[in-house]
């Protein structure tokens, strides 16, 4: 697979110093193009047949299930209970079904971090590794202003949350990062908007959540897009020119 762009000797700037980056996106260097990939989360197929016996126990009894969930972040297996359907070694099983998933890469991201002109910066992104005609992600239309501590989208601003500190069995596994969200309420329904920018718990991968969704006011869902990228830390991300090949 060939990431780099096909004028990438031409284009590569210097590479700033990290301080230089306002701190909430000091994962990427400034200037340089960082190889990524839009990533999936792939459980083993094992772990399908306990995942029924849960649901089948939700549709059962789904008071208890919706009490039940509140005892556990979003994305993290629930505690264990016998009213989930599964035996305790089951259930042991179970975990040990999900801590073996893995991230599996679908397509090739360019990344770079740039500051404009008017102080904003942005996380242009290129797919495909930068072929032409690959195209961007909405990652690229939102304006960091590291005065406010914002993110503006064409939405609007998606303001600071509490900082990510992702426990180990969460679906993106552990992690630690920021957080924006823009969110909306009309008479037409309700948008969303989430970008999360951070760090795998052993710091070797740098990861990028952004979410957009619509809701109509009947509660239909319009329009739900998660996309989650993952990229090396640290120089093993940075693209490096490449001498031109002899004839």
């Amino acid at each position: 697979m060939n990431y780099l762009f096909p004028v990438l000797a031409a284009l590569v700037a210097p590479v700033a110093f990290a301080a230089d980056v306002p701190k909430p996106i000091a994962f990427l260097p400034q200037d340089a193009f960082v190889k990524g990939a839009i990533t999936v989360v792939v459980p083993p197929a094992e772990l399908d047949k306990y995942v029924a016996k849960v649901e089948a126990a939700a549709l059962e009894n789904p008071a208890w299930f919706k009490e039940h969930a509140k005892k556990s972040s979003p994305g993290v297996p629930l505690p264990f209970d016998e009213k989930l359907g599964l035996t305790q070694a089951e259930y042991d099983e179970y975990l040990k079904l999900w801590d073996s998933r893995e991230f599996k890469a679908v397509e090739a991201v360019i990344i770079q971090l740039k500051q404009g002109s008017d102080k904003m910066w942005t996380i242009t992104t290129a797919l495909g590794g930068g072929q032409e005609g690959g195209g961007s992600l909405p990652i690229s239309t939102l304006k960091y202003d590291a005065e406010k501590d914002v993110f503006v989208s064409p939405n609007g601003t998606l303001k600071r949350l509490e900082d990510v500190k992702a426990d180990k069995r969460s679906i993106l596994g552990e992690w630690a990062g920021s957080e924006w969200r823009y969110e909306e309420e009309t008479s037409l329904g309700k948008t969303k908007e989430n970008f999360a920018i951070g760090k795998t718990g052993d710091g070797k991968m740098g990861l990028m959540i952004y979410r957009m969704q619509e809701v109509s006011s009947e509660g239909t869902r319009l329009y739900d897009k998660s996309i989650v990228l993952r990229f090396p830390m640290g120089d093993a991300g940075i693209l490096k020119p490449q001498a031109p090949t002899q004839k």
